[in-house]
């Protein structure tokens, strides 16, 4: 897959996957939007992990398998990972970041309760969501602060409240 069919398949995953970050993306200008929607196609791939099986050790697989791109691992046949990988090395995007981003989606598998406490579920927030606003600032150029990370929190905690009424019917 070339880098120009990855991206519009990065693009209408989020388009499917996360409409508000693809109407978010697609409101920035022209040449800021394949970044943004790589990192979005990323989320959506790490937040899929936990709900595709109830087999947790298939969970952590998928979890891996991005481990493995993020260390450098020859993934350009996967439609996310080869700009993602491509997006890693042309921003100079954190790692730590982007690890935090599955270490976060980790939490979810094979529990009903993944949050021993509020501290936990902060930290969730964090890595999740604040990771993906931070790393969205850092590849169009912006410095990352401490207050861009918890305005991502802040919009991850109100994306969970929405999903509450799912999480609940899902038995989670």
């Amino acid at each position: 897959m070339d880098h120009d069919d990855a991206l519009t398949a990065c693009a209408a995953l989020v388009e499917r996957g996360d409409p508000d970050r693809f109407l978010a993306a697609m409101a920035a200008p022209p040449a800021q939007r394949a970044p943004l929607l790589v990192l979005a196609a990323f989320n959506l791939e790490l937040a899929r992990a936990p709900w595709v099986t109830r087999e947790p050790l298939i969970a952590r697989m998928r979890l891996q398998f991005w481990r493995d791109v993020l260390d450098g691992d020859d993934s350009a046949a996967h439609e996310v990972a080869g700009p993602l990988r491509a997006l890693i090395g042309a921003r100079a995007l954190d790692p730590a970041l982007l690890a935090a981003m599955i270490d976060a989606r980790e939490i979810e598998i094979g529990t009903t309760a993944p949050f021993a406490d509020e501290a936990a579920f902060w930290a969730y927030l964090e890595g999740g969501a604040g990771a993906l606003l931070a790393l969205s600032v850092q590849a169009l150029g912006g410095p990352v602060s401490e207050a861009v990370q918890g305005l991502g929190s802040a919009q991850g905690l109100a994306n969970y409240l929405m999903a509450i009424p799912a999480l609940e019917a899902a038995g989670r």
